[in-house]
């Protein structure tokens, strides 16, 4: 039996995923095979329509599979029942969206502790994890502010505290500096440096800016549902978050 230490942390083979609409046929993944392994950061790059977010969506387990096998740590996500998979999402991963989705009636600190919550952690526990993970992404002093007191950059550090609170082994983030400043996104960017270096947290990331890219261990381009090449980013030296 294959260590399950020693395995990818994400691997998917021969993934295919095909969209219908009446009689129009939109096959948005064409046997793509990927493996992440622990502590590596991943972008995933290509055009609009590539099918970058729908590969995020198939590895994560967000959305099934039409063919193919996808494994996360060693096991394989079509053996789970559905409760199952949605436990194993919620103990194991962690997810920032370009689009924050952040609740607007509820505090910085309510949306970080939130999934807590939901899952069973005790108020208390769930309150000192939350203030603890609001520290680590240099939002202690807006716990208390709602999410339209933030700036755009302040609300992604809020989603991504949220992402890291449970504990995750690994975080995918789709477009995660999308809707940000040149300045907001560099700040995520050296947040999202920091986990990775200082936890090993394993992140893979779905976007189309370069300046994303650079700052990944290793580049997945993609084309028309395939995946076309893959090289080792040309990662500037690591920086300390400002």
């Amino acid at each position: 039996m294959t260590d399950a230490t020693s395995a990818p942390i994400v691997e998917g083979r021969q993934i295919r995923k095909v969209y219908q609409s009446g009689p129009v046929r939109h096959e948005a993944l064409r046997g793509v095979d990927l493996r992440v392994e622990r502590g590596e950061m991943v972008a995933i790059m290509g055009p609009s329509g590539c099918g970058k977010t729908t590969l995020l969506n198939c590895l994560s387990g967000l959305d099934d599979v039409d063919a193919g096998e996808v494994l996360i740590e060693g096991v394989s996500l079509a053996r789970m029942s559905d409760h199952d998979r949605t436990s194993y999402r919620a103990r194991r991963m962690g997810f920032a969206f370009q689009s924050y989705n952040l609740l607007p009636v509820l505090s910085a600190l309510e949306n970080v502790e939130l999934p807590l919550l939901v899952s069973g952690v005790s108020p208390r526990e769930a309150r000192h994890r939350a203030l603890q993970v609001l520290e680590e992404v240099g939002l202690e002093a807006q716990g208390r502010n709602r999410p339209n007191q933030l700036s755009g950059g302040q609300q992604q550090r809020v989603a991504i505290a949220r992402a890291l609170v449970g504990r995750p082994a690994i975080i995918w983030a789709d477009e995660p500096t999308g809707n940000l400043d040149s300045e907001a996104a560099e700040d995520i960017l050296l947040l999202l440096e920091r986990l990775n270096r200082e936890r090993r947290q394993t992140l893979v990331i779905v976007t189309h800016a370069a300046e994303v890219g650079a700052r990944a261990h290793r580049i997945v381009r993609m084309r028309d549902g395939r995946i076309v090449s893959e090289e080792v980013a040309a990662r500037p030296a690591e920086r300390a978050l400002r």
